[in-house]
């Protein structure tokens, strides 16, 4: 059941992602979907979302707004027994992993110890 689920997530980030991209518009900011967790009954999902540019609240509101009309979308691609209700939420993963290259450039940067002989 476990691969299943795992098959299900990913279809569903997919198609997420696509009516993500082609329906909703958030200028200067970069919205990506990162993942979906979809509940074994498949009653409910959580989808990560990332968001490079500015503030991820307005963002999540949008979307958690028009969750319906994602969902709506998104099960016309994808037929499953029941749609689930989706909630979006944020992932800062993204953010983090900038900062991870930011600090390993700075530390690249400081100067080398001289070496012992």
């Amino acid at each position: 059941m476990a691969r299943r689920l795992d098959r299900v997530n990913e279809l569903m980030k997919r198609e997420i992602s696509a009516v993500v991209q082609r329906d909703f518009e958030f200028p200067n900011q970069l919205v990506t979907v990162n993942g979906v967790e979809i509940t074994q009954d498949l009653k409910e999902g959580k989808v990560w979302v990332g968001v490079l540019g500015g503030s991820p609240g307005p963002v999540l509101e949008k979307l958690n707004a028009q969750h319906g009309m994602i969902q709506k979308r998104v099960m016309k691609r994808v037929v499953l027994r029941c749609t689930p209700v989706l909630k979006f939420y944020q992932d800062s993963s993204v953010e983090r992993g900038v900062d991870v290259v930011r600090l390993l450039e700075e530390v690249d940067e400081l100067p080398k110890a001289p070496e012992e002989e």
